[in-house]
């Protein structure tokens, strides 16, 4: 059948972007200073030992050869920066998007084993005016969750899979079943709060994903379970996000649930996303968003102490590193 020429805007579209110049430069220059440490490390355990030959003549290639990647890897960003800067830029801004109509928004949220939290979190958003409905995905929780959720006035539904990006996932297709523009994603352990909702409809004029950030010292509490590694470590991660996309937004938070989506773009991204990937879904998604020509912005957000026993990626310093190291791979590599 002949194409009508209409295209279909719930339809995942590949672009065929430019090349992350930048992104394969910093990788570069990153690896190229771990290499000097590495001679640097090398050297000093040389002269305590008192090593001589070959040792010396192995030291010292170690450390100039580490300024062949830095070198290339500059030479990178200055192309980058200098030539292809400007056209993602003005890519970035070619995208028109339709005014919201309805202000209304359904919200998801996840839940495993949070019976302490999960009738607080139905609750606050339940009683907010734009919300239309609150759906529970239930990831094979062992406690009431189930059950305190529904009493409080939720849709709720299990998700055998587990997993928190099998859950994520299932939160998504829940709520593209409601007839609603806009759909919140959030958790059930009030980290997060209604109130915060007015601020990500502010941007969704402009953007097709409004996405949380807790990086701002002023709006996280004092006792959240983000540690100060899992802040600057998240950070991080954020500005490899950015610079692998340079042009498309400032990222500065991959971790966060708390976003909010219009129905199209969700649509779109669906069939690429992989709900078998775990604790570094977030990343992914994002990551997917933007390499599928989604319009991300980011908005400061309220972070709260949670409601019971952390059992995500923010469980100790050790579990966070893991599924930080995960995301990098997932962003230099693909995500699989």
């Amino acid at each position: 059948m002949p194409s009508s020429g209409v295209v279909d805007p719930s339809q995942p579209t590949r672009r065929r972007d430019l090349p992350p110049l930048f992104f394969f430069g910093t990788l570069l220059v990153i690896s190229g200073l771990a290499l000097y440490f590495v001679g640097i490390l090398f050297s000093v355990v040389r002269l305590i030992l008192h090593l001589g030959e070959p040792f010396r003549t192995w030291n010292a290639a170690i450390v100039w050869y580490s300024g062949i990647p830095s070198t290339v890897g500059l030479g990178l960003v200055g192309l980058d920066l200098a030539l292809l800067l400007p056209a993602k830029r003005r890519r970035s801004r070619s995208k028109a998007l339709e005014p919201i109509r309805d202000g209304k928004v359904v919200v998801a949220l996840t839940a495993y084993n949070d019976e302490e939290s999960i009738g607080q979190a139905v609750v606050d958003f339940g009683s907010h005016p734009l919300v239309r409905r609150v759906i529970v995905v239930d990831n094979n929780t062992q406690d009431k969750t189930f059950d305190i959720a529904t009493r409080a006035g939720a849709r709720v539904v299990k998700e055998t899979n587990p997993g928190y990006g099998s859950c994520v996932y299932r939160c998504f297709q829940e709520a593209l079943n409601e007839d609603v523009e806009l759909i919140v994603l959030c958790e059930g352990d009030m980290t997060f709060r209604a109130n915060d909702l007015e601020k990500l409809l502010a941007y969704i004029d402009h953007a097709d994903i409004v996405n949380g950030t807790r990086i701002v010292e002023q709006l996280r509490e004092y006792s959240t379970q983000l540690s100060t590694f899992m802040y600057y470590g998240n950070f991080f991660v954020g500005k490899l996000l950015e610079v692998k996309h340079l042009g498309r937004g400032t990222f500065t938070d991959v971790g966060t649930t708390y976003k909010l989506a219009r129905r199209e773009s969700l649509q779109r991204l669906m069939p690429l996303l992989n709900p078998k990937i775990n604790l570094e879904f977030n990343a992914h998604f994002l990551d997917t968003a933007l390499a599928n020509g989604e319009k991300l912005v980011e908005c400061p957000i309220t972070f709260h102490p949670r409601v019971g026993v952390s059992k995500g990626g923010n469980v100790n310093n050790v579990r966070s590193l893991q599924v930080g190291l995960r995301m990098i791979a997932g962003l230099c590599f693909g995500w699989r």
